[in-house]
């Protein structure tokens, strides 16, 4: 099946703003995984309570990336450290992602359908998301260079 081509507003930027109703979207250029992979935090207003939301990007290293020598995207092992020095610098109370296994939605769906309002709220789960990502990165590279840099 093809899709009819699609219009492009704007070309968006890290720190650009999108506004959907009344939610302001900030893009956090977090690329690695794709050159334009784009995390994005938002405010949340719960009655008085007001959280900061994060949908994270993608920081994984798939099977198969090529982190050193990629001559088709050089600059990727720079880029995913870059990713790592931006998810670390946002707050994030809301812990959201690009895939619902980053941030385990099957189980926080179900403690909100049982009435837990603050179901979603991890910013221990985020953290420990962004380094166990980090560490599995910084592994896969450590394992490339090594192999790369043998006669």
């Amino acid at each position: 099946m093809r899709y009819p081509p699609v219009h492009v507003d704007r070309e968006l930027h890290d720190g650009d703003r999108v506004k959907l109703g009344d939610v302001e979207l900030i893009a956090h250029l977090t690329p690695g995984h794709t050159k334009g992979c784009t995390t994005w935090t938002f405010t949340v207003r719960d009655g008085k309570m007001s959280y900061n939301a994060m949908i994270i990007g993608s920081p994984n290293v798939n099977p198969g990336y090529k982190l050193v020598g990629n001559t088709m995207y050089p600059t990727i092992a720079r880029d995913y450290e870059r990713t790592f020095r931006v998810l670390k610098t946002l707050k994030c109370d809301l812990f959201l992602g690009a895939h619902g296994s980053y941030f385990d939605l099957e189980a926080k769906y179900a403690r909100l359908r049982a009435g837990h309002a603050d179901a979603f709220v991890d910013p221990q789960g985020c953290a420990a998301f962004v380094d166990q990502k980090e560490q599995e990165f910084r592994s896969e590279l450590a394992r490339q260079v090594a192999a790369h840099s043998r006669p």
